[in-house]
């Protein structure tokens, strides 16, 4: 097969595709170009730069191409109902960047308790700021809230347990027995916002209202912490930013946001922001096992 790669893979597993018999194009293609690209390949693998939509598909349809791969979790970057309906499907690698975004997450908690993206800036700047970032607070003891308990979800439950958190977590589906395994409880949406001292948010985009807006901040406590390390729609950046300002929101970890790349510098270089450029699965680790997963896909195929 022809296989277009838009945003580049791990370089193991392309070997492996090519050892394989197939043919693996590197290439990025702006939007208006992509859909007729797209005609040349049986199958195209992008991340989250690479959007398909309508357009892209309309264009597409009808020719070779018969497998779009998002090499990650989330899958809203493609318009998935109208591409299977023309008879191309989508498929994705849900298992191998858990770990990597829980642990990012995580570290953006530890990042908002001590400061430590503020405090580091001003280091580089040649400033000793001690008394300015004496007044953190410890993770043990304070209550999160994870919303979205799939994969990364779980995992990050896990890591919280460790540092002597208590977890609670909201899901539209329970997994049974998991609350007995990983010593955490399940709780109604509108509990958890009044119960957590951090919350961390681990669910796909939802159309309609963003999860984060100012009528569920109001009813978090005052001091909130909240990490999104899912999709930047699942946060109202201004009434977060508004949150922030006042003291509402104590603090944000974020990893994604409403346009990427970033476009609201009030709110990533806010002094109670700890801020990464999407880099969730970023890990030489989680893309060797993203890898590994798209050579099986495409073994299957």
């Amino acid at each position: 097969m022809r296989i277009l790669v838009t945003d580049g893979m791990d370089k193991g597993a392309q070997a492996k595709l090519a050892e394989m018999g197939h043919e693996v194009v590197n290439q990025f293609f702006e939007p208006d170009e992509l859909g007729k690209a797209l005609r040349d390949f049986d199958v195209v693998i992008i991340r989250s730069k690479t959007k398909i939509r309508k357009q892209q598909i309309d264009e597409a349809k009808g020719s070779k191409l018969k497998t779009i791969i998002r090499a990650g979790v989330g899958v809203d970057n493609i318009d998935v109902a109208y591409a299977e309906e023309n008879g191309i499907a989508v498929k994705n690698t849900p298992r191998a960047s858990s770990q990597s975004v829980a642990e990012l997450a995580m570290a953006h908690m530890f990042s908002c308790a001590r400061s430590i993206s503020a405090a580091g800036q001003t280091m580089r700047e040649g400033k000793w700021e001690k008394k300015t970032y004496s007044a953190g607070f410890e993770l043990c003891g304070k209550t999160l809230g994870i919303i979205g308990f799939g994969r990364i979800g779980q995992k990050l439950c896990a890591m919280a347990k460790g540092v002597g958190m208590d977890v609670i977590a909201y899901d539209v589906y329970h997994v049974p027995g998991i609350e007995q395994q990983l010593g955490m409880r399940y709780a109604e949406l509108e509990d958890l916002l009044k119960e957590a001292d951090i919350l961390s948010l681990h669910t796909p985009a939802i159309d309609g209202k963003p999860l984060v807006r100012e009528e569920t901040i109001a009813k978090m406590k005052d001091g909130v912490v909240i990490i999104n390390t899912s999709r930047g729609g699942n946060v109202c950046e201004e009434d977060l930013l508004k949150a922030l300002d006042s003291g509402k929101v104590r603090a944000a970890g974020l990893d994604v946001f409403a346009e990427e790349p970033a476009q609201n510098a009030a709110l990533y270089t806010h002094p109670h922001v700890s801020s990464t450029p999407h880099i969730g699965a970023g890990t030489n680790e989680a893309q060797a096992r993203i890898g590994a997963e798209l050579v099986e896909i495409i073994s299957k195929l």
